[in-house]
């Protein structure tokens, strides 16, 4: 009979001890998400239709590099650097460039210091481009996915950390953004900006000093980032690809699949492109990173991966999926918080 209460005892302490527990984790988790509940109310489903929707309009012309299109893009992410706060890196938010055939290139830099306690000189770079193919034989290729999706993401990542920074948050690294032009025309864009960077002439616009490539932590790039037509697995059209994680810093995975549960996003997670090693390794040199990863600079790159809309005229804003698009910068958001 004694045995029996006792087991009873401690029978019910132990359920109570995994209530209090559970409590404290639910807690703790709400915590943690509560701190960044301000910078996920800047990202709309609406206003990400919105801004991708204005990117690959017609007006835009496809964004084609030199065209009138191409520069009232270059136009809109300078003006989203501005409203958000961003220091420019020089005089303008552009930087031009001369391509080999004559065209001009632009692209847009801004940055959000990383601590409000004291100037520091290591640097994140996170960046997307925002040229696309143009008019061709008389049709606009209007690259929604390709790449109106990253650059918002990018955009929108930018606000978020900028509202997070205005509420006390500080973190060891700046984070330097980048409208990258002339991807199209063998990443014309991020070899300009690499070599500023190379001369000295990338100069951070708090302390004047040269942003060298030692002080570069890593790059992060967006390419392709709004479609679910490709998923990892069949029935799950929430998905997001990481590449290049595991190639310098084996964590860079494990923050991911960390921050993906911890705030209860729970997306499908690939870290190979569908399970290819030799498409893995051609993806990742078809964007803007190749450019940091061939001059040594460890670089992530997100996208959703090339579908059957790829670089076709019907690429436009109707056939993304703004709820996984505003999931998927909601997720990277936070790995880069943490990366931070």
């Amino acid at each position: 009979m004694q045995t029996k209460k006792v087991k009873k005892i401690i029978s019910t302490a132990a359920a109570a001890f995994a209530a209090m527990f559970l409590s404290l984790q639910a807690g703790a988790q709400n915590s943690w998400l509560s701190m960044h509940i301000p910078a996920r109310n800047t990202v709309t489903q609406e206003k990400l239709e919105a801004e991708v929707g204005f990117l690959s309009d017609s007006l835009c012309m496809g964004r084609g590099v030199g065209t009138a299109g191409c520069v009232a893009a270059a136009s809109w992410v300078a003006g989203k650097f501005e409203a958000i706060g961003l220091h420019k890196l020089g005089e303008s938010w552009t930087h031009s460039f001369r391509l080999e055939n004559g065209l001009i290139g632009r692209n847009v830099i801004g940055m959000l210091r990383g601590s409000s306690k004291e100037l520091n000189d290591r640097y994140i770079i996170n960046g997307a481009h925002f040229d696309h193919l143009g008019i061709l034989d008389g049709k606009i290729y209007h690259g929604a996915d390709a790449n109106a999706s990253g650059t918002v993401a990018m955009t929108s990542l930018a606000e978020m950390l900028a509202t997070t920074r205005s509420i006390g948050r500080n973190y060891r690294h700046n984070i330097i953004f980048v409208g990258f032009d002339a991807k199209e025309m063998s990443m014309a864009g991020s070899e300009a900006l690499w070599k500023l960077i190379k001369n000295g002439q990338l100069k951070d616009p708090l302390s004047g000093k040269a942003i060298t490539k030692d002080k570069i932590a890593f790059m992060v790039n967006i390419d392709q980032i709004g479609s679910t037509l490709e998923p990892l697995n069949k029935d799950r059209k929430d998905f997001i690809i990481m590449l290049g994680g595991n190639s310098f810093r084996k964590s860079y995975d494990n923050v991911l699949e960390n921050v993906n549960s911890m705030y209860d996003l729970n997306m499908d997670l690939g870290f190979t492109y569908y399970g290819s090693e030799n498409f893995t390794k051609m993806f990742y040199r078809l964007s803007d990173q190749r450019v940091f990863v061939d001059n040594r600079v460890p670089a992530i790159l997100f996208t959703s991966g090339i579908t059957m809309n790829t670089n076709k005229t019907w690429d436009k804003v109707g056939t993304l999926d703004m709820d996984v698009l505003q999931k998927r910068i909601y997720l990277m958001y936070h790995w880069v918080e943490k990366m931070l």
